[in-house]
């Protein structure tokens, strides 16, 4: 907090070698992420100890519950010689003593730097029957130097494609979805439109059941969630797939259509009212279903409760950071309430991120591979009555006193995300509800005591 205050005003340099604060983490937690959505597989850290350790205790502390992953833990020779006999090592040790269904590997920064050859490895653990009968690797590229955790797991993703799809000649009449980095409410109120909608599908990567299991009583090493190996390779006889938030999932949907002709569409996530329409009309007009009157009550529910509520959002200025494919449509939801997006902030790269951002916020401050520190130079320079982002934008929002919702990941002080949905026209009535209640609350806080009012 004391740091803060000395964040200048005025004047903003560009900056290229210097991130200060960055508004992004590592590529290996999104691979750890992805390769969990699948059930019965232990993610695999090949790096050293604190690699692993990290990426754990940073889904564990977003989720409250512990994060099973192993590591091929590197030492000096490791690092000097290769990990190669470390990584077989460690297959044949993981599949003995934990059973899992695959081993999901992505690599850290010192494997990519010595330049382990994971095509390779992964051949020698099956020609050394390193690999029992029926199990299954499968590997993404992730080094840290370079993306973020949405590319990381935008790289599992494509490991999994490669991996597991198959193909049998024939396409089936079901559709194949890839969701981006969301929470596991998210995957589930996904799932839900597609039955809603009566359409067939296979999901993956799929959390629901695997972050916001029940507390039994009893310890289960592998959740009960996750997208089953033997429906994920069935998604090469797709008719269909939808790719639903671009950064993450393109790598996936390519890899897709490359190995098995699956052609599809590339969607944003369906946060917020447009984004939502944009996602059912997809799927309505690919498999000729009509939109079920369930669906129609919860838009207008949305479109009901802004509204009603729309002198309290009207030109209320806002600052968000965080992940661009949540990022995208989130603006865009902000600006169809009324609200004035000026400051845009998210640390992954992309022309195609600036591109989209810019569009739909032609008149904000737009910054693509930007940091925290940036951010708050933005908000002292022109202030805002709302910021939104991840837990660590907590600290800008106390120094500059602006209500503050926390969206996105992580979050390490609040609970519900997990189990409350964002996407979806109900998703969306649960943003707006959060946002319009920071903004009353603020009004009954500031407001002269002679002008408080029971009913606002």
């Amino acid at each position: 907090m004391t740091l803060l205050r000395h964040t200048p005003a005025g004047e903003i340099k560009e900056r290229e070698a210097l991130v200060i604060n960055p508004a992004k983490t590592c590529q290996p937690i999104g691979a750890m992420y992805a390769a969990l959505g699948i059930h019965g597989c232990l993610p695999h850290s090949h790096g050293s100890q604190g690699c692993c350790s990290y990426h754990r205790s940073t889904l564990t502390r977003h989720y409250k519950d512990p994060v099973m992953a192993s590591t091929s833990s590197f030492t000096e020779g490791s690092a000097v010689f290769g990990g190669q006999a470390n990584l077989l090592t460690a297959i044949q040790t993981i599949f003995s003593v934990y059973d899992p269904k695959i081993i999901a590997i992505h690599t850290t920064c010192l494997s990519e730097t010595i330049g382990d050859d994971m095509v390779q490895i992964s051949k020698k653990a099956f020609d050394d029957g390193k690999v029992p009968e029926g199990k299954r690797i499968i590997y993404g590229n992730t080094p840290s130097y370079v993306g973020t955790h949405v590319t990381g797991y935008a790289n599992m993703v494509k490991g999994i494609v490669k991996g597991l799809c198959k193909s049998s000649g024939t396409k089936g009449d079901f559709a194949a979805v890839i969701p981006g980095w969301v929470e596991p409410a998210d995957m589930r109120e996904i799932k839900r439109y597609l039955n809603v909608l009566g359409i067939p599908f296979v999901m993956f990567p799929d959390t629901d059941g695997v972050f916001d299991a029940p507390m039994t009583g009893k310890h289960v090493f592998y959740p009960k969630g996750g997208a089953k190996i033997e429906d994920i390779e069935r998604a090469g006889d797709a008719r269909e797939s939808f790719a639903l938030g671009r950064v993450a999932t393109l790598a996936g949907f390519e890899q897709l259509k490359t190995d098995h002709g699956v052609g599809g569409q590339v969607l944003d996530l369906p946060i917020g009212l447009a984004a939502t329409d944009r996602f059912v009309d997809a799927l309505r007009n690919a498999y000729a279903v009509e939109v079920p009157e369930t669906l129609a009550d919860e838009r207008g529910k949305l479109v009901d409760l802004l509204t009603d509520m729309e002198q309290y959002l009207w030109g209320r200025k806002v600052a968000v950071f965080g992940d661009p494919d949540q990022l995208i449509p989130l603006t865009e939801f902000l600006r169809t309430m009324g609200m004035s997006v000026r400051h845009v902030v998210t640390g992954t790269e992309g022309n195609y991120i600036r591109d989209r951002l810019t569009e739909i916020n032609p008149d904000s401050n737009v910054k693509v591979g930007g940091d925290m520190f940036l951010l708050h130079q933005l908000m002292k320079n022109e202030p805002v009555d709302l910021l939104i982002g991840n837990t660590y934008g907590k600290y800008m929002a106390r120094d500059e006193d602006v209500p503050f919702l926390r969206f996105g990941f992580p979050i390490l002080d609040r609970q519900g995300h997990q189990h409350f949905p964002s996407v979806g026209y109900m998703g969306g009535i649960r943003l707006a509800e959060k946002i319009l209640n920071l903004l009353m609350d603020r009004i009954d806080r500031d407001v002269e005591e002679h002008k408080l009012e029971l009913q606002m």
